[in-house]
């Protein structure tokens, strides 16, 4: 028994290492973690692969994670672990949702021009409704994403009429003449 716990510490120690590596590509944008938040991601990714009841082999899914959404205008230093934990939360349960039919990198992409696009950095919406619709769409058989890598598909399936230029201009112009 003790040699399982060794290796699944060492396990958790290179994932916080790979984790706390991000910093490199981050800091440009503002963002870094300590090793306890780099630690507390990676027990919340724990959490969240046995809840979800999934197995993860070979390297984590969360340095991608962090490439992905690290330029986001929505994410800075004062929500960025949360966010962080979050993202990791909502891509395990749409890989399941989308019964592993997307890739990794599918996802993400789309995860993160979703998120981008029409959530304006709501994970609310972007778990409850967006995603949602979309790994709807996957069950019944859509697969139009893989040509694209995910990428392109953030409006495919969006259930709100987004505000249309002309008619903001048309309606102020209705309260300035009023």
């Amino acid at each position: 028994m003790l040699l399982n716990q060794d290796w699944m510490v060492l396990l958790q120690e290179n994932q916080v290492g790979k984790v706390v590596e991000t910093n490199r590509a981050t800091a440009q944008y503002g963002l870094a973690l300590t090793e306890e938040e780099a630690k507390l991601i990676v027990r919340e990714r724990t959490d969240t692969l046995r809840e979800q009841k999934r197995v993860e082999f070979g390297d984590s899914v969360t340095p991608r994670i962090i490439y992905e959404f690290c330029d986001s205008d929505f994410i800075d230093q004062n929500n960025y672990v949360e966010t962080i934990v979050r993202l990791q939360e909502i891509f395990y349960l749409y890989k399941n949702e989308m019964l592993d039919e997307i890739s990794d990198d599918e996802l993400l992409h789309l995860m993160k021009e979703q998120f981008e696009e029409l959530c304006f950095g709501d994970l609310d919406y972007l778990e409850g409704t967006c995603l949602n619709n979309f790994a709807q769409a996957v069950r019944a058989g859509y697969s139009g994403y893989k040509a694209a890598d995910g990428r392109g598909e953030a409006s495919a399936f969006d259930e709100v009429k987004r505000w249309d230029y002309d008619l903001y201009l048309e309606a102020l112009r209705d309260l300035c003449w009023k």
